[in-house]
């Protein structure tokens, strides 16, 4: 194992976040307690799971247990000011993804504006759903120009879906996959991600259900819209997606044999998952016998690399796409293109 992973996916819970959720009574955000994090605590765990670099973003529920649009705000700058802070304090080893109090639009762009042009931060943070308000959804354009704009990094996280949790299944477990997946399809059923390809979304989790299921929200956008389903795959594709918590040996053939291999990239999801399962799912990664050495170091560094560049210079990539590759994703494309013909969109 490495030990200069790069983790985009690691929590931190500064303390004037801590304190705000505890005022509203909020112990257990997506149905696991919430842990003790400082950032030597970070740096001590980073060095035992052999992370050289982790790029810290606030989880579930972000600011959206607030009300009132004015306190979210406030919060909001509070937690990116001291996320700037920490930063900047560890050069090469921390960095951020600005939180944003969603799901209000113009106060969400202004402070992706700060934050990306002023404060920093390596990217932003948006929740899969916030209050209910679908990432994705209509009318979230002054948003995305903006962090279009900026070639901005999003990490989709989950959230609580919206209503009654399912007695007995704690959000975190099933929920929470879901929740990316939703937005996830969003994303691509409202064209988001052709009218604004500068964005970079990753997607938790190993992207929720959405490796194991995009042939079929493929075909259910198919007869909604009529854009080509092979196009759509290709979309889907076409997204980040990390290995938080995804890295065993049934998740990994999935999400690996349908991710472009240089858009997979390692996260722990730490300090929500403990240290004893950032380290499985990390082992789970480093003994994967799906993956040679080249492989494995492009999803725990390099891949990464291309996104945040600060953390270290890029090698020069060349294509691993063999022509027997090339020549099954031909005939997978048309077999697609048959099956979508026969379909039809909807009328």
């Amino acid at each position: 194992m490495n030990a200069d992973r790069i983790d985009v996916h690691q929590h931190m819970i500064p303390p004037v976040y801590r304190d705000a959720l505890r005022r509203h009574g909020i112990t257990a955000p997506g149905g696991r307690d919430l842990p003790e994090w400082s950032p030597e605590s970070a740096l001590s765990l980073m060095t035992t799971a052999g992370i050289g670099s982790a790029i810290l973003s606030v989880s579930t529920p972000g600011t959206t247990f607030l009300t009132d649009p004015a306190e979210a705000t406030t919060l909001a700058q509070a937690l990116n000011d001291y996320s700037a802070e920490i930063s900047a304090a560890h050069p090469g080893q921390l960095g951020f993804m600005a939180t944003l109090p969603m799901p209000d639009l113009r106060a969400s762009r202004l402070e992706a504006e700060r934050a990306l042009d002023t404060l920093g931060a390596d990217g932003v943070v948006l929740l899969g759903n916030s209050a209910g308000h679908y990432l994705g959804a209509e009318g979230q354009d002054e948003l995305f120009r903006a962090l279009d704009d900026r070639c901005a990094v999003v990490l989709v996280h989950p959230a609580d879906l919206p209503g009654e949790s399912v007695p007995g299944i704690l959000p975190f477990a099933a929920d929470f996959l879901l929740d990316t997946t939703r937005a996830a399809y969003l994303l691509v059923r409202n064209g988001i991600r052709r009218r604004y390809p500068n964005i970079k979304f990753i997607l938790s989790h190993g992207g929720g259900f959405v490796p194991y299921a995009a042939h079929r929200l493929a075909l259910t956008i198919f007869s909604e819209t009529g854009v080509s389903p092979a196009d759509l795959i290709d979309e889907f594709a076409g997204f980040y997606f990390d290995t938080a918590l995804s890295s065993s040996a049934s998740a990994l053939p999935s999400l690996l044999s349908f991710a472009r291999p240089d858009h997979v990239l390692y996260g722990s999801d730490w300090p929500f998952a403990p240290d004893p399962a950032v380290l499985y799912f990390g082992g789970g990664l480093a003994t994967y016998a799906g993956l040679d050495d080249a492989q494995r170091r492009a999803v725990e560094r390099v891949n990464a690399l291309t996104l945040f560049p600060r953390f270290g210079a890029a090698p020069a990539v060349t294509s691993a796409t063999s022509v027997l590759d090339r020549v099954r994703s031909t005939i997978r494309r048309q077999a697609f293109r048959g099956i979508a013909r026969a379909i039809g969109p909807r009328a």
